[in-house]
């Protein structure tokens, strides 16, 4: 935080690339004193982190939704929807729901997520998760890209130690990576200026843009083939943040 801090009062522009949703970002983004946009919902939602008005705004809206739907219905796992600012669940989700609050505190239940009117609205859904063994969201995830490609992006990873999996399905042309670029140039920053620290597979479309990138010492390999440079810290450590301010930028906090 120090080290953002004097980085943003040397001049740097500072930003938050996430994938959480604008109301599990505020309290970083006002921590850091941040005045400009920033990522959200894995570049899908663009906000000014002042007013939070949003830049732009991806959703997956129309037929789209509609086959989404169906196969998230014939999946019959737990299923949750981000609409916006809130994440919607119903009573299958029930003890997943700590996982997401750290997506966003903004959680709403609904009598069924498969038959939510979300579906069919006109504003769209910003995301969709379903939460499942390892084979059957492998076999999902499949079937949605196979019908799908071109239209919604899909991602599967394990969720912490708990031995199950999610997928997570967005807009197929959004990524932190283009948020990334869209933030620069609202920036007049050169992408060959910008700095990108990450340490998940969702932060690969971003460190294939940026002019620089650096993977914390837990990021998977997949994550750490990636990048610039490896940093020796951890999150557990800290450190890794404030050693690229100084490393970069030649900003010591």
């Amino acid at each position: 935080m120090r080290a953002l801090r004097a980085a943003r009062e040397a001049g740097v522009v500072v930003t938050i690339l996430t994938g959480r949703l604008l109301a599990g970002t505020r309290t970083a983004a006002q921590a850091l004193g941040l005045t400009g946009p920033m990522g959200c919902s894995d570049g899908a939602h663009i906000v000014d982190a002042v007013t939070e008005s949003a830049l732009l705004h991806r959703t997956m809206v129309g037929p789209l939704a509609s086959q989404l739907q169906q196969h998230f219905i014939r999946s019959a796992l737990p299923t949750f929807l981000f609409l916006g600012d809130t994440v919607v669940h119903d009573g299958s989700g029930e003890r997943y729901l700590d996982y997401f609050r750290t997506w966003s505190p903004q959680l709403e239940q609904a009598v069924s997520v498969h038959a939510h009117q979300a579906w069919s609205d006109q504003t769209g859904v910003t995301g969709v998760i379903a939460v499942g063994d390892e084979a059957r969201i492998r076999e999902i995830s499949e079937a949605i890209r196979a019908e799908l490609a071109g239209q919604a992006q899909v991602l599967s990873f394990p969720l912490g130690p708990s031995g199950s999996w999610g997928l997570i399905t967005r807009a197929f042309d959004v990524s932190k990576g283009t948020a990334l670029k869209f933030i620069a140039d609202h920036s007049q920053v050169a992408m060959r200026d910008t700095v990108a620290i990450g340490d998940w597979l969702n932060d690969l479309p971003m460190f294939e843009v940026a002019g620089r990138s650096y993977a914390m010492g837990q990021a998977p390999e997949e994550v750490q083939r990636a990048v610039t440079a490896v940093l020796p810290e951890t999150s557990e450590s800290g450190g890794g943040i404030a050693r690229v301010v100084r490393e970069v930028f030649g900003i010591s906090s």
